[in-house]
């Protein structure tokens, strides 16, 4: 049965065009993908991100226990309310899922994790909480939406109480807190986001999901779909679980290398897989691909290099840019000149450092 978000009913009176998203109702667009992607690169959009999930853990050896099953190091998150993004890995290091995790207090911290992944990223979290005796709560009580864009962090504020602007506008990136919404309603703020522009991802009671909702539409919010939100995301040079790695693809391979802290003295779940592989030396790389002439570049294309072939994973038009962008897996090495079998026909593509764009310009060479 597909699940819906509390916000369901709002986005059929907007029109939206719905889709099965990993077994959830989501809207994909409200009429133009391509204007909702501009209007987040350009002023401000909300997605409706209420089907991830929110995951408390509670207890003394939470800190401890984060550190045996996450990649990165929560020994970074020393200031309440600071996040940090990592992987969770199997024993062969490979990637279960990606996440973000809040430190709100010794005792307490708060994992963001995939929709898809939910019931297996749950289990895996807590057979391995048992040993630490941490209390792991799923928190279906709460709605998500992430509000994006050069303008989403000022329309938000002014939706705040007012002894909430100067706390809120100074909050960093990558860090989160409490503060009161309209009508008095009670908001997690995180300066977070999934498109390449700034902005806040909030956390808000279900209850308060509509009216927080159209709140953020009489401010001058515009509603973006799944749609949008996979364009910018891939502009951003941000990996999509499930179709640029999963828990057969380590870190290494997924160009998330950045991610693992390889820090003395913490045996995490998959470090002796990972450092096995980066010994022997990594035999797939993931990698950005132009397309300069017309044409899309789609998930599944086969990548020809001078070494062996590989695949594209995510690929797309980049409205941003006007033409086709891609990550694609392809074996390490000197790939030379790297062509893509597009209903077999091989087009030329060049081989790029991602993000493709940054702050809503081209990066340079792209």
């Amino acid at each position: 049965m597909t699940e819906k978000t509390v916000l369901n009913e709002t986005h059929r009176a907007l029109g939206a065009r719905m889709v099965d998203f990993g077994g959830w109702d989501m809207p994909i667009n409200y009429g133009s993908q391509i204007e909702e992607h501009h209007v987040v690169r350009r002023d401000a959009g909300m997605f409706d991100v209420s089907h991830m999930t929110v995951v408390d853990l509670h207890g003394a050896r939470t800190r401890e226990f984060l550190r045996h099953l996450l990649a990165n190091s929560v020994d970074k998150l020393k200031v309440q309310g600071k996040a940090l993004y990592s992987c969770m890995l199997n024993e062969q290091g490979g990637v279960i899922d990606d996440l973000i995790v809040y430190f709100l207090g010794e005792e307490f911290f708060r994992l963001v994790v995939n929709a898809a992944t939910r019931e297996k990223d749950l289990a895996w979290i807590e057979k391995q909480a048992k040993a630490f005796g941490v209390e792991v709560k799923e928190r279906p009580d709460f709605a998500m939406i992430a509000v994006q864009g050069p303008n989403a962090r000022s329309k938000v504020i002014g939706l705040l109480a007012e002894v909430d602007h100067e706390r809120i506008k100074k909050l960093g990136k990558f860090a989160a807190a409490a503060a009161q919404g309209p009508h008095g309603m009670p908001l997690f703020v995180a300066r977070t986001g999934y498109t390449g522009e700034d902005g806040f991802e909030i956390i808000v009671p279900q209850e308060h999901a509509v009216a927080l909702w159209q709140a953020l539409a009489d401010a001058g919010v515009a509603p973006a779909g799944l749609g949008a939100r996979d364009t910018l995301r891939l502009e951003a040079g941000m990996n999509l679980y499930g179709q640029d790695m999963d828990d057969t693809v380590s870190p290494w391979e997924a160009n998330l290398g950045w991610t693992i802290a390889l820090d003395e003295g913490r045996d995490f779940i998959g470090r002796k897989a990972l450092e096995a592989q980066k010994a022997e030396g990594v035999k797939r790389v993931m990698v950005g691909l132009v397309l300069d002439d017309k044409g899309v570049l789609r998930h599944g294309q086969v990548v020809l290099t001078a070494n062996g072939n590989g695949e594209i994973l995510s690929g797309s038009f980049a409205p941003t840019l006007g033409k086709a962008v891609a990550f694609a897996r392809i074996p390490t090495g000197e790939a030379g000149d790297v062509r893509v079998d597009i209903r077999g026909k091989e087009v030329p593509v060049r081989l790029v450092k991602y993000p493709f764009v940054r702050d809503g310009q081209p990066c340079e060479g792209i």
